[in-house]
């Protein structure tokens, strides 16, 4: 029965992080394309290869149209099709994501000798779930803390759950909250995981992934946070 609800939570985990990431490559309505720069940005070609475009490196009404509705989708501000950092980095996440398949802890970052361990990556904003050297949930796309508010690196424990949450200091509620650190913890955010600039330091995760997090942890789990977010 383990190794069963081992395979559904890997399966789910990925489901949650590439299912977002198939939207991202829709080019959105013409309503979406009314405020499209003409100008090139510095990432264009990345762009166009990302969003399965013809890649010249100029931009078009297409590309612009499709960058639009990719920094719409993923609430990266200014939306107005222009190829530069803050979309490129938001792009190249997603590969790093996508490329981690069903074995993220490849390099070998997160502790397998801790038994269940819920693991941070924060340079390609992962997280996923092992016992030893098995993937049990995930691996699923996390928004962690912004510049200045940073997800605080290191190995920690969830010491405190509350399933509805609310923060009194932001004024926001933070569902299937679980700290591991101070005031930082797994919780649920309805937003794009990938919206710039990050959290005040939690790691932000889908309904789906939350809700599964919550499952599977226990108060005295570790948590393994290392690595740093794009744009700290």
């Amino acid at each position: 029965m383990a190794r069963t609800r081992g395979r559904v939570g890997v399966v789910l985990g990925l489901a949650g992080m590439l299912v977002p990431l198939t939207m991202a490559l829709g080019t959105g309505s013409a309503q979406a394309a009314s405020a499209c720069t003409a100008k090139a940005g510095p990432h264009q070609k990345q762009a166009e290869k990302f969003l399965g475009l013809k890649v010249d490196g100029k931009q078009s009404t297409a590309d612009c149209k499709a960058i639009r509705s990719f920094q719409q989708r993923h609430q990266i501000s200014p939306a107005q099709g222009y190829a530069g950092t803050v979309t490129w980095r938001t792009m190249n996440t997603m590969l790093q994501q996508r490329a981690a398949g069903t074995n993220p802890n490849k390099a070998g970052n997160c502790p397998t000798n801790k038994g269940r361990i819920a693991c941070v990556d924060l340079t390609r904003q992962l997280s996923w779930i092992q016992d030893g050297k098995k993937l049990v949930f995930g691996p699923v796309a996390v928004r962690t803390g912004r510049d200045g508010s940073e997800t605080r690196t290191g190995l920690k424990k969830v010491y405190y759950r509350n399933i509805d949450h609310f923060s009194s200091l932001y004024k926001v509620p933070m569902p299937y909250a679980q700290f591991f650190d101070g005031g930082q913890a797994f919780h649920s955010v309805t937003k794009s995981v990938w919206s710039p600039p990050g959290s005040m330091g939690c790691v932000n995760m889908t309904p789906n992934a939350a809700k599964n997090y919550w499952k599977l942890l226990r108060n005295g789990d570790d948590v393994f946070v290392w690595g740093r977010k794009p744009g700290t």
